[in-house]
């Protein structure tokens, strides 16, 4: 049915937006540990920048991603 349909896309965008929120904690651990790396001058400064725009980028990528899956799955369950 219709409610059973619009019931799924529900649980779909949630699922999606659990998707990335783990994708911003990890990123926010990895910034977290290459901050440590570079107050243990293991990394440089210019390194930590490189590290954090890197991992900006991939997780703006996978979250996109993510979107586009969502979508394309809301799609698929309200198709009659």
């Amino acid at each position: 049915t219709q409610e059973r349909r619009e019931e799924l896309v529900r649980v779909v965008n949630a699922r999606v937006e659990e998707g990335r929120v783990s994708v911003r904690n990890i990123r926010r651990d990895v910034i977290k540990d290459l901050r440590e790396f570079e107050d243990e001058k293991l990394i440089s400064e210019d390194d930590l920048k490189r590290g954090e725009d890197d991992i900006q980028k991939l997780t703006d990528e996978y979250i996109e991603k993510m979107n586009q899956v969502g979508e394309e799955k809301e799609e698929e369950i309200l198709e009659v």
